[in-house]
């Protein structure tokens, strides 16, 4: 005769895999709430009994027990016990005139597209999707990774997009979370710039930059900076703009965007790196630029006729520059960087532009006991950034007569120095020659010289 082997809760028959023994924990659960008392050792539960058993356990409060010392101190506080239980949620029971997208885990809520792999759209980009396109995501809904930004919102086109109801049904619970969140993101835009919805006056007037400007010096560098709860990357790169433009000090700065000192200092350093390491090796240096793109877009047809150049000959305007600096407490260095001649402390880098004014390339600052043949000599001696296999014979330097210590050397290398002449000694005055001279190398550095005029406060923060 076969023998049955029924669950002692339920009286189902089990199978074999279904059965489960009666330990003491799960005795003592029977006898108390579920009131069976005549229970032997051979007596057996079924798989769904036991889980029912789990989670009466799960759901049961720790108890805390305090001995006679906590007793008697006065001070004592019982630790917090976590609830394991799940937070319950009012149903959707309130009917909002708001669009509504569709709550669907087997669809991306924007294009439909089925397919299992989706994220979830976080409270976060649901929040933000109602600022920006007037439309309420159901929590739990899924999309695709194509339509999140990189800041984890969804992008603007989206909203277009996206098949929506009327109305949107919602509950008690996730109004009281959107009220809430908004709340907090007003107060933390409160009379603040917020650099990631800025507009295009403001970018105007602030950065010195347009908006789409503004946008493309960003890509650059948003993937060397990162997110911290009082800036984002472009609040960073708003900050270093406004540094480089209004000079402002970091107090003050601090005071108008609503973040700490040592924040902002952080943020400008930051950025000044990334800009260094990302930005400027693409548009400053001898390696941004080839030879056949200088000759090509780089020089102007007047200066190629006056100074009599050929079509494969190269012409770059060299000239030294100031920053002045603040006065260093290293006594050593604040020496070796006060100019006499400025009576100020300074450095000086070596710009290398073409005709046209595009700079080439910007080289060390030297200290400013070194005047400009010193310089260069210093750079074709020790080919500072290759300048050697840059340049080629014929090849033509326009210079000031600063540089008159250098012109042997220029001659040495093969590369041509075109520089005013001096009066000969006993001379009252030039001779026309020398004179037309003079003025065909005026004529060709007048533009430089605009150039370097309006980028002289730029250049200071690339080296500071």
């Amino acid at each position: 005769m076969v023998k049955h082997y029924n669950c002692i809760v339920c009286s189902k028959r089990t199978k074999p895999k279904e059965r489960r023994s009666i330990n003491p924990a799960v005795k003592r659960l029977l006898q108390n709430k579920w009131f069976i008392t005549n229970i032997s050792q051979n007596d057996i539960i079924c798989n769904g009994c036991m889980h029912k058993y789990y989670n009466a356990e799960k759901s049961r409060p720790l108890k805390v027990t305090r001995t006679t010392q906590d007793d008697c101190d006065q001070d004592f506080i019982p630790p917090k016990v976590a609830r394991t239980s799940k937070q319950l949620s009012s149903p959707p029971s309130v009917c909002l005139n708001i669009p509504g997208a569709s709550n669907s885990h087997a669809r991306c809520v924007v294009c439909k597209t089925p397919g299992p792999k989706f994220l979830v759209v976080s409270s976060d980009a649901r929040v933000q999707a109602f600022i920006d396109g007037n439309v309420l995501i159901p929590a739990g809904a899924r999309c695709c990774s194509s339509h999140f930004q990189e800041n984890g919102f969804l992008k603007t086109e989206c909203f277009d997009i996206m098949s929506k109801s009327e109305n949107s049904s919602s509950n008690r619970t996730s109004i009281v979370k959107l009220l809430t969140h908004m709340r907090e993101t007003c107060q933390k835009t409160q009379n603040k710039i917020d650099f990631d919805n800025i507009g295009e006056t403001d970018c105007k007037n602030l950065t010195g930059l347009f908006h789409q400007q503004f946008e493309d010096l960003c890509l650059h560098v948003l993937s060397h900076i990162k997110t911290t709860p009082s800036r984002t990357p472009k609040t960073s790169v708003g900050l270093f703009l406004i540094k480089m433009k209004c000079a402002l000090s970091n107090k003050l700065m601090s005071t108008l965007f609503k973040v700490i000192i040592s924040s902002v200092r952080r943020a400008i350093n930051t950025v000044r790196q990334a800009f260094m390491r990302s930005f400027v090796p693409l548009y400053l240096g001898f390696e941004s630029i080839t030879r056949e793109q200088i000759i090509k877009d780089h020089i102007r047809p007047l200066a190629k006729t006056l100074l009599d150049a050929d079509n494969d000959n190269m012409i770059l305007v060299l000239d030294g520059t100031y920053i002045y600096i603040q006065k260093s407490n290293n006594f050593s260095f604040q020496r070796k960087s006060f100019s006499l001649h400025k009576s100020r402390s300074l450095v000086k880098p070596m710009v290398v532009v073409s005709t046209t004014g595009h700079f080439v390339a910007i080289l060390d600052p030297y200290l400013s006991r070194n005047n400009d043949a010193s310089i260069l000599n210093h750079m074709m001696k020790c080919n500072v950034d290759d300048v050697k296999s840059f340049v080629n014979d014929k090849d033509i330097f326009v210079v000031d007569r600063g540089f008159r210590d250098s012109i042997t050397l220029l001659e040495e290398l093969g590369i041509k120095a075109a520089m005013p002449t001096f009066m000969k000694k006993g001379e009252k005055q030039m001779s026309d020659a020398d004179a037309n001279t003079n003025r065909m190398v005026t004529k060709v550095k007048f533009q430089t010289y605009i150039i370097d005029f309006k980028d002289q406060a730029s250049l200071t923060f690339i080296y500071i």
